[in-house]
């Protein structure tokens, strides 16, 4: 899925123009996005309920502060800061959301829309600072922060949206799974049947892979009494996190999903 026409503006011109801190949106890009929203849905899961709850979600603050300040320090796209910094993301946005549910008594309904109305307002104070939502542009800090400040409520929002739909409205989480597997498609087909923006298409497909990753995750990890497969959250979080590590650990070694101006760049 295209998501606009990369900048192409001169880091040696303009010191504090950055290098692309995001990959390439290519097939590898979606199925390890996919994976580190089920990691982050299981470990949330194993976390809060091995440990203290209040623990758990301190260890996920200091993971999710560290991941980030890796990756801001980054001069460029480098495939395990980035993605460690997605994944930790995942784990945090996952408990955030929770927290709202599970300690304040918030119906997932309301936070849902609450999530929602946070992210519209995020994309309208980036677009009217920057001018653009294109993940290609992220080349200045300000542009840094508001893509991860996008991304971190993507995740509460995806998160509360998939609680809703396998608890609120009893899909269980395999439908539930199956239903946004089948909404993510539409982006796609409304790109390439009726010309959808490619950044919207974009940014819709990226919130819907929230749900939809930590849906599956969660058939396969909780118990038979809520509709689940009984794998565990501990094993489920172990294995997603071994593939998202080789996934990774491919694309550090191919190049794959460097941005194609910055390769020859010194």
């Amino acid at each position: 899925m295209a998501t606009g026409a990369p900048s192409r503006v001169s880091t040696s011109l303009n010191p504090s123009v950055l290098l692309s801190k995001v990959p390439e949106v290519t097939v590898l890009f979606w199925v390890t996005k996919v994976l580190t929203t089920g990691m982050g849905e299981t470990a949330s899961d194993f976390l809060v309920r091995r440990i203290d709850p209040f623990v758990a979600v301190g260890l996920g603050a200091v993971a999710f502060v560290v991941a980030m300040a890796l990756q801001l320090r980054a001069r460029r796209y480098v495939p395990w800061t980035y993605w460690l910094a997605v994944s930790m993301v995942s784990v945090f946005g996952t408990m955030a959301a929770d927290v709202v549910h599970i300690a304040l008594g918030v119906p997932y309904v309301v936070s849902t829309v609450v999530f929602a109305v946070v992210l519209a307002a995020v994309f309208v104070v980036w677009y009217r600072t920057e001018g653009t939502l294109s993940i290609h542009s992220i080349r200045t800090r300000r542009r840094e922060l508001f893509y991860w400040l996008t991304v971190l409520t993507t995740f509460a929002l995806g998160t509360a949206a998939g609680d809703l739909t396998a608890s609120t409205m009893h899909l269980g989480y395999f439908a539930s799974g199956v239903l946004f597997a089948v909404v993510i498609a539409v982006p796609a087909v409304a790109h390439w049947r009726l010309r959808l923006n490619a950044i919207t298409a974009f940014w819709f497909a990226y919130i819907v892979t929230r749900p939809l990753g930590a849906s599956f995750a969660d058939w396969l990890g909780v118990p038979p009494s809520r509709r689940g497969l009984d794998l565990g959250t501990g094993p489920v979080t172990l294995t997603l996190a071994l593939v998202i590590a080789v996934l990774v650990g491919y694309l550090t070694v191919t190049h794959s999903d460097t941005p194609q101006e910055d390769v020859l760049t010194p």
